[in-house]
């Protein structure tokens, strides 16, 4: 039986060291860039949509083109939220005080029937305002575990 000895010589170590700065320095350069930034958000918003879609019967995204409608909702619902919804919620003040915060997701529900006239029925569909409480509720929660478990990670990762 023949014993291989391989000798890694100080310069193959170097080279390894350089190739692999390399690899971290242009994924850092792709990640640190707003826009790839944006859409890693929005795809994991539209696969956030596609669970809560796949959990409940009163929700339904169109997967017949590859989730692509999932995709444009998720950049919808972004859109009604950095424009309307802060509209909304100074509208629906005085009900969340009163409420004591219990009605603050209604202003979710309200960007989820907007998204739903915007993408028609057939490709985005809430059934009912009591569902559409629960789902927007529960879409909160997977935004927050999404972006501080994978999202923030994946972009923020390269600013140690």
């Amino acid at each position: 039986m023949k014993k291989k000895i391989v000798i890694d010589s100080q310069e193959d170590a170097e080279v390894k060291k350089v190739e692999r700065n390399i690899y971290k320095d242009n994924y850092h350069k792709l990640v640190s860039n707003p826009i790839i930034e944006w859409l890693i958000y929005m795809v994991g918003y539209a696969i956030v949509l596609l669970t809560v879609s796949a959990l409940f019967k009163s929700f339904e995204i169109n997967t017949s083109h590859l989730g692509i409608y999932a995709l444009l909702a998720s950049i919808i619902i972004y859109i009604l939220n950095q424009t309307i919804k802060p509209l909304i919620n100074y509208l629906t003040l005085p009900l969340t005080i009163i409420s004591w915060g219990f009605l603050y997701p209604v202003s979710n529900v309200i960007i989820l029937y907007l998204t739903s006239l915007l993408l028609g029925k057939q490709n985005f569909y809430i059934g009912g305002f009591l569902p559409a409480f629960f789902i927007a509720i529960i879409i909160s929660i997977l935004n927050i575990l999404m972006e501080g478990f994978i999202l923030k990670p994946i972009t923020r990762g390269h600013k140690k």
